[in-house]
């Protein structure tokens, strides 16, 4: 029997512990720097790296990866929960880094965590699909945005046409909203025509 109280209090745990901005304090205290200075402005894993620090990027990445897991693995394995649950529960915890209470409400754009809370779902037919799809946009488009909304919706396609569980669609479909919002200043930018392959190619070409 499904414990609602217990529910409610682990999605605001969820919240809250996906809300804090381990990369931002990683930024300070070991970088001596304000992440939010470099790339674009946001305080995520990969303005660890851009400020110059690649072991720490690494353990700013793993920590926002982390942070989206321990309440959805204590939902399903600890408390038996079925797994709907664990999806409530994964939403909060990516809302939490997007919005962050301790930032004034603004975040990170939340692939990270994403990814972790896909890890302690064990959905491991997205996160195979998302990184083909991520890989592809990657090599043939030339904007981040475009190919993190490219890959989402890919995979929105793939859940519909191998008959998914409807949870799990509908999980997709909000972190996909969520990130259209996260990236929608990105998605201003045209999505480039030639894409970093053939760009690559025509530099080898120069070059030889």
């Amino acid at each position: 029997m499904i414990d609602t109280a217990l529910v409610i209090l682990m999605a605001a745990a969820a919240f809250l512990l996906g809300a804090c901005p381990f990369s931002l304090w990683i930024g300070r205290a070991k970088l001596r720097r304000d992440i939010r200075d470099f790339g674009d402005g946001n305080p995520g894993a990969t303005n660890v790296f851009k400020a110059g620090g690649r072991m720490w990027g690494v353990i700013a990445l793993t920590a926002d990866m982390l942070k989206g897991m321990p309440f959805i693995l204590i939902s399903e394995y600890l408390l038996g929960y079925a797994q709907p649950i664990g999806y409530i529960i994964a939403v909060c915890a990516v809302i939490g880094h997007a919005y962050s209470p301790f930032l004034g409400f603004r975040g990170g754009k939340a692939l990270a965590v994403f990814g972790g809370t896909l890890l302690a779902l064990g959905r491991w037919d997205i996160i195979i699909c998302l990184v083909i799809l991520f890989f592809i946009g990657f090599l043939f488009i030339n904007n981040d945005a475009w190919t993190v909304m490219c890959g989402m919706a890919g995979t929105l396609v793939y859940l519909s046409l191998t008959g998914a569980d409807t949870w799990e669609i509908a999980y997709v479909a909000v972190i996909t909203a969520i990130l259209l919002m996260k990236h929608f200043q990105g998605l201003k930018t045209s999505s480039g025509t030639s894409g970093r392959l053939l760009s690559w190619i025509r530099s080898r070409g120069k070059i030889a």
